[in-house]
C-alpha cells in the first residue's frame, strides 16, 4: 500500500445511510481479477441512467465533486456483502477518506486492508460535514492521520479516533503482506531449521 498522510479537497456529500455493497459497485461487474479498473463502475446505477448516460444530478456526476478526494456520508455505510471489490472501487475513482457515523465491520477492516480511511464521527458532526460541503463545492476539508485531525476553511475541527495499530498500518502503508514481510529474516531461519530437523 501507499503510505497514508495529509488528505486535503473537496468533499462529496452523499446524504444516504445503509448504502450497501451491491450500490457501491453492482455484481456485474465483478468479473476482473485485478484490483484495478473498478472506479468507473462506482455507484453505476446511481451515477447512470440504463442508456449509458449520466446522471447529472447524482453527487459524483457533478464536476465539482468528480476528483473529490473525501467522501461524507450517512450511517451503516458498507452494509450488505463482504466483497472487497467496494473498496477497490471507490479507491480507484481516487475517494482516500470516507467520513460516516459508522460503518459496517467487514467493510472497515478492507478500507483499512487496502489504504482507504474510514473515519468515524457523531452524527451532527457528519450532518454539519455534509452540509457545510452541500452548500459550498469549493469547501476544502484536511484529514492528517498522523494527528488524527480533521479540519476545513470554515474553521471547523475535530479529532477523530482510529485503532493504533491499524493507524500505524495506513500511516507505513502496510497490508497483510507488507507485515509479514517485515519478518522474512525470522521466516527464513525457522524454515532453514526445519528443513535441517527433517
Amino acid at each position: 500500500m501507499n503510505r497514508f498522510g495529509v488528505v486535503a479537497g473537496a468533499a462529496a456529500p452523499l446524504d444516504r445511510v445503509d448504502v450497501d455493497t451491491d450500490q457501491i459497485i453492482p455484481k456485474q461487474f465483478l468479473k476482473r481479477i485485478e484490483r484495478s479498473g473498478y472506479g468507473e463502475f462506482l455507484f453505476f446505477d446511481w451515477r447512470f441512467e440504463a442508456d449509458g448516460s449520466s446522471r447529472p444530478e447524482f453527487v459524483l456526476s457533478r464536476e465539482e465533486y468528480k476528483a473529490a478526494p473525501i467522501l461524507v456520508t450517512g450511517r451503516n455505510f458498507g452494509c450488505g456483502s463482504s466483497r472487497e471489490h467496494a473498496v477497490w472501487a471507490l479507491s480507484d475513482f481516487g475517494v482516500r477518506v470516507i467520513v460516516a457515523p459508522s460503518f459496517a465491520d467487514i467493510f472497515e477492516s478492507n478500507c483499512f486492508q487496502n489504504g482507504l480511511l474510514p473515519v468515524t464521527l457523531p452524527e451532527e458532526v457528519v450532518q454539519g460535514l455534509m452540509g457545510r460541503a452541500s452548500s459550498d463545492p469549493e469547501l476544502e476539508v484536511t484529514v492528517d492521520l498522523d494527528l488524527c485531525r480533521m479540519s476545513d476553511t470554515t474553521g471547523f475541527e475535530t479529532d477523530f479516533e482510529v485503532d493504533p495499530f491499524r493507524r500505524r498500518c495506513l500511516l507505513e502503508g502496510l497490508d497483510d503482506i507488507g507485515l509479514t514481510l517485515r519478518h522474512v529474516d525470522e521466516i527464513q531461519a525457522f524454515e532453514d531449521a526445519r528443513a535441517i530437523a527433517d
